[in-house]
């Protein structure tokens, strides 16, 4: 690199607390000029946009970068595992649906019927929608597109609604799961935006002008390093909390201990209209509502955000770079990978088989 006249670089970037004394520790060392400089950073947003175009649609939402949060720089394959199980076993939980209530089967399987609508169908389904929905927001802070991924799944929930409620009314899914997730990640979205605004308050982030005041000035990661590990804590103590207190919220009541239920007003289930729609949405249906699949925003945000909570813990912990994170089994990963495709396409597709095996 050619040697400038440093007097002109150094005011200007002390002035805004760049390179404040290096110059004076390094009385031999050069700048790059601005020719320079635009190479090198066009040469690396051509690097990052081959690497983006070498990637899986879902890949960002599970990489860890930052290898001091305990992150590896590479992928958390343990989560598409994980999510890759959930998925097999929403299939194979639909698909025991599709087989007792439409294929010429149901009537002979009265066993696998009474089984399937008591306590071990329910725990089943629990623990598919509740392994689904807290692994969505444990990923949630690694997803560097928030927004259009909310946007993305909020369509495709959208999509879900319109083909089964001009298709097969009777079996309609209104506010179901993919539309819950893409709300969920939407707010997950501006509460991010919020608290980086809060961030730059507290950091007290200055213009360039107000640099030539002097003094030091926090750094974001200085600030959100106060908190260690009790305020994520606390945040997945409190979301488990609200999300215990509030499950039976579609049905009228809260639930404040193992036998204690507190009622809730009856006029916010009794609205019509858009205020009606706006509230089922919230989690409290209007009177005739009807859904296969009903994910209201309460409880179900507090579950979505047990798992926002859970994963800054273990960020602060710096626990992602352990080999329990990094699991493999390549069809479990491949499957965890396109979850999104496999819940659009999968019940249209066993639809079909038992329509052709009935």
């Amino acid at each position: 690199m050619a040697d400038i006249d440093r007097s002109y670089y150094t005011d200007r970037l002390e002035a805004r607390g760049v390179f404040r004394g290096f110059f004076a520790k390094n009385p031999g060392s050069t700048v790059r000029t601005p020719s320079q400089s635009v190479l090198r950073t066009a040469k690396r947003i051509g690097s990052a946009a081959r690497k983006r175009s070498m990637s899986t649609p879902f890949e960002g939402a599970w990489t860890v970068t930052d290898k001091k949060a305990g992150g590896t720089g590479g992928r958390l394959e343990t989560l598409d595992m994980i999510r890759g199980l959930t998925i097999i076993s929403m299939v194979l939980y639909h698909g025991m649906w599709d087989l007792l209530y439409l294929s010429r089967f149901g009537a002979e399987m009265s066993t696998a019927r009474t089984w399937y609508e008591g306590i071990g169908g329910h725990l089943w389904q629990q623990s598919i929608c509740r392994s689904f929905i807290l692994l969505a927001g444990f990923c949630v802070p690694f997803s560097k597109h928030i927004f259009r991924r909310g946007l993305l799944v909020s369509a495709c929930g959208i999509l879900v609604s319109a083909v089964t409620v001009f298709a097969m009314y009777e079996e309609r899914v209104l506010f179901g799961v993919l539309t819950f997730h893409g709300a969920a990640m939407l707010l997950a979205g501006a509460g991010r935006q919020i608290k980086k605004g809060r961030s730059e308050q507290l950091c007290g982030w200055r213009t360039a002008e107000d640099e030539f005041s002097g003094g030091p000035v926090k750094t974001a990661a200085a600030v959100e390093s106060t908190g260690g590990l009790t305020k994520p804590a606390a945040g997945v103590l409190l979301s488990a909390f609200f999300f215990h207190v509030t499950r039976w919220v579609n049905r009228g009541y809260l639930q404040l201990g193992p036998v204690f239920r507190l009622a809730l007003p009856a006029f916010l289930y009794k609205r019509e209209g858009a205020g009606g729609w706006i509230l089922t949405a919230a989690g409290f249906p209007m009177k005739g509502f009807f859904s296969t699949d009903y994910f209201s925003l309460i409880p179900w945000i507090f579950l979505f955000q047990t798992g926002i909570c859970l994963c800054r813990l273990m960020e602060k912990g710096k626990v992602f770079s352990r080999p329990v994170f990094h699991l493999r089994a390549p069809l479990l990963n491949l499957i965890g990978q396109y979850s999104l495709l496999i819940y659009l396409l999968h019940q249209p597709l066993l639809y079909l088989l038992v329509s052709v095996f009935s």
